[in-house]
């Protein structure tokens, strides 16, 4: 193993962490309608666990609301159970073709405890990202342990995942700050 394939490694591994803070992010409410609130989701589609992205098409007709179109008409009445067991706290409304989300302002309570979540997933993204040095930071000094690379090499090359890890840490704080605004607009 080199410096160069430490370093890349962890690059790689610090942005899957951002696409997943960013993935989980997406699923919080705004109080505006995206299908982005449903990725998670999974509809009991004769007897089996389907994510409901691959059952129907989604469209937003108007800011807050969120229209489902199955593909078979026998999935609409799952899907409607799926919506209303899940955590979105929001009651379907079906007309036999498509089901409708309508997604009602957010109260102030509810927008505080969704940027005190907001600001914990982005806690979590910045744990992830520094394990991901602490790791890294092993690795090179096993390898100027083992002689492969000199104590300078090995100085550089800590200095550079530290600006790697300042560069991710900055990104994350930046989308918590954007999904924060997001949840303050009325």
């Amino acid at each position: 193993m080199t410096v160069e394939t430490v370093l890349a490694d962890s690059k790689e591994k610090m942005t899957k962490a951002i696409t997943v803070l960013k993935e989980e992010l997406a699923t919080i409410r705004t109080g505006r309608a995206t299908p982005a609130l449903l990725s998670r989701m999974a509809v009991d589609y004769y007897g089996t666990q389907v994510p409901i992205q691959q059952l129907a098409s989604f469209s937003v007709p108007e800011p807050r609301t969120l229209l489902i179109q199955p593909y078979d008409k026998n999935a609409l009445s799952a899907m409607e159970k799926a919506i209303l067991a899940s955590d979105l706290g929001i009651t379907p409304s079906n007309d036999g073709n498509v089901i409708r989300l309508s997604f009602p302002p957010l109260t102030e309570e509810r927008r505080r405890d969704l940027i005190k979540l907001v600001h914990q997933r982005g806690e979590e993204g910045r744990v992830a990202v520094r394990n991901i040095r602490r790791h890294s930071k092993e690795e090179l000094e096993k390898l100027e342990r083992e002689r492969a690379i000199s104590e300078d090499d090995l100085m550089r090359s800590e200095k550079e995942l530290q600006k790697l890890t300042d560069h991710h840490v900055a990104e994350i704080d930046e989308i918590v700050v954007h999904k924060e605004q997001e949840l303050k607009e009325i």
